[in-house]
């Protein structure tokens, strides 16, 4: 099977899954603190991948040696700080802001592929990016447009534009991941590096935020996190980003509106209606425009390996 289409499958299957990431954390927020939250979803999904990855890690313990510049900062970043800034925007700004920055994601992503990879910035992929960009704002206001101007910004947007940052330089990291590691070894060594810092500051947060309990719904969603959103979405995005690049698999990235409004219909009853569909067919029309080999002929040529 063509390596694009697999790759460009691995990020839509990512994306799907953190769609009920993002439903579920929603219920958690204010029952779990922030950074709390991150600790456990990292601890699950590192107790699930050692058993398997540690004697593979062993075996390439020199190559994860001489790579260790590359494992700690994709670590930091994708593991560590990036949920951390994800739980801590929920807390404090509202859903309609979240979902309208996180577009910033695939913006960043190809202005740092640009600077960093040398990737094209083609007409196909801009105007594909905007078209998007309008499903997804079209969407969140519910074909109101005019709530743009009433939104009021808060210290969770800037949060929120800090983890969109951050997502991108994170794909941009795993476009340069190593290619004498294998993905046991990679994502083992990364979750163990990253989960490390969370652990002495959720004890800390504990001394500092309310009192919380382990309840069968908090534990069956930290479950769902940990094994779902963390150990498996990040095996699909790691070979989603090495067949198609981080600019493509950020730009399928902007499918989790549309993810998320289905689940919602679904689990919560949530109506779906003509923006729903109209979103969709812009939404999807623009990832095609902006990632069809088709029409950016100039990427494919010009994108280094």
């Amino acid at each position: 099977m063509n390596p694009s289409l697999i790759g460009a499958a691995c990020a839509l299957l990512a994306t799907l899954i953190w769609s009920g990431n993002f439903i579920v954390a929603r219920g958690l927020g204010d029952m779990v603190p922030p950074v709390t939250l991150a600790a456990l979803r990292w601890a699950t999904a590192t107790c699930f991948i050692l058993p398997f990855s540690l004697p593979v890690m062993w075996r390439e313990r020199q190559r994860i040696v001489r790579h260790r510049r590359h494992l700690f900062a994709s670590a930091l970043i994708g593991v560590t700080v990036f949920n951390t800034v994800i739980y801590t925007a929920a807390h404090t700004t509202e859903a309609l802001n979240m979902s309208l920055i996180a577009t910033t994601t695939p913006v960043f992503a190809i202005i740092l592929s640009r600077i960093f990879l040398g990737e094209p910035l083609t007409m196909p992929r801009m105007a594909g990016m905007s078209v998007a960009v309008a499903g997804i704002v079209a969407l969140v206001t519910r074909g109101d447009f005019g709530a743009l101007l009433e939104l009021e910004f808060r210290i969770g947007d800037l949060w929120m534009l800090l983890a969109g940052l951050l997502w991108a330089v994170y794909s941009i990291i795993l476009r340069k991941k190593p290619t004498d590691m294998t993905q046991a070894a990679y994502l083992g060594s990364t979750f163990l590096i990253g989960v490390l810092p969370l652990i002495p500051a959720a004890l800390l947060e504990q001394t500092l935020a309310p009192q919380w309990n382990m309840t069968l719904p908090v534990l069956g969603s930290i479950l769902y996190i940990g094994l779902g959103a963390s150990l498996i979405s990040y095996m699909l995005w790691t070979r989603a980003v090495t067949a198609i690049g981080p600019v493509n698999a950020s730009l399928i990235y902007y499918s989790l509106p549309l993810f998320s409004g289905i689940e919602a219909y679904l689990f919560l009853g949530e109506p779906i209606t003509w923006i729903h569909l109209t979103s969709f067919l812009l939404i999807v029309g623009g990832i095609v425009l902006a990632t069809h080999p088709r029409f950016n002929r100039q990427a494919r040529a010009t994108r280094p390996e």
